[in-house]
């Protein structure tokens, strides 16, 4: 059998290219490769790709249009008369209002998390950095607010401007973003004290520059994490709206309309609860299993 022989020189060259190759590495392409070693992790990402797709295409492609109405198909079963999963009391498609549904929840889960993203990075990157006197009065706001009530504060929004579904996203929003400001504010106060930091400082950045091009980017970790884990929570909220009718309105459907509406037929057609909520649970779960990944891959304590 004939191989090559090492001598100390290719040895040399061999171990350098190596060494290269491990400190051209960045942290987030290390961590991209332990996400994609998670399978729980993939396996999420892969079934809500295929729920995003479902939600995006899905209602173009059914026969049937989600609040179109047959009186002679009320409440049939899965498999009957063209209704892949069955229909409701006015005889409407339970497939088309269900991927309907599914695309409003992932709407308003993203555009949700989006709002609250923006305000909560903000805002905890500023009383983080600035400090002081601005810091107290900012959390001590953040603390106020985190003393009402969750769902009075979203429903008390809603009975007073009225129930649609732009302001579902700003309400929901609107409180969501306080546990993100503070998670920000933690961070922001252990990177403003780092040399990056300083250097910027001593080039003589404005304190907007510097909260935007050095504290900002750092965040992001924790901030994805966050936000894998705040969508799902939003999802939630809205169901919990739309189940006590505060929600999406008729004919427009989410998945918390139609559980809503499934638990009030469920002893005559019990389809109407259960697919619903097999997809609630498995959107929830493709959620949690994403963050879960994201904070096992970007915690620095596993690396």
């Amino acid at each position: 059998m004939t191989g090559a022989i090492l001598t100390p020189g290719s040895r040399k060259g061999a171990a350098a290219m190596e060494v290269a190759a491990v400190k051209g590495r960045s942290l987030w392409d290390d961590a991209l490769r332990r996400l994609l070693r998670n399978k729980a992790a993939v396996a999420g990402m892969v079934v809500l790709g295929v729920l995003v797709v479902l939600a995006v295409v899905g209602p173009h492609v059914t026969p049937y249009a989600y609040d179109q109405i047959n009186k002679d198909d009320v409440w049939l079963g899965p498999l009957t008369n063209g209704h892949l999963i069955g229909s409701d009391s006015l005889g409407r498609d339970l497939l088309a209002r269900l991927l309907m549904g599914l695309r409003v929840s992932l709407a308003i889960g993203l555009v949700a998390t989006f709002v609250s993203l923006v305000i909560g990075v903000a805002w905890g990157a500023v009383a983080g950095y600035v400090g002081g006197r601005l810091d107290e009065v900012m959390m001590r706001i953040v603390d106020i607010l985190y003393s009402l009530p969750f769902i009075f504060f979203v429903i008390l929004l809603m009975v007073t401007f009225g129930s649609n579904i732009i302001l579902i996203f700003v309400a929901i929003g609107a409180v969501e973003w306080l546990t993100m400001s503070r998670i920000v504010r933690g961070q922001t106060l252990t990177l403003k004290h780092k040399e990056f930091v300083e250097a910027a400082r001593a080039a003589g950045l404005s304190q907007g520059g510097i909260i935007g091009r050095h504290i900002v980017p750092n965040l992001l970790g924790p901030v994805v994490v966050y936000v894998t884990l705040t969508i799902p929570a939003v999802i939630l909220a809205e169901s919990f709206l739309s189940f006590l009718g505060l929600g999406v309105q008729p004919p427009m459907a989410s998945l918390g309309t139609l559980i809503a509406n499934g638990a009030q037929d469920m002893e005559l057609a019990p389809w109407l609860l259960v697919f619903p909520s097999l997809v609630m649970v498995v959107t929830l779960m493709s959620f949690n299993f994403i963050g879960d990944g994201l904070r096992d891959a970007i915690d620095p304590k596993d690396r």
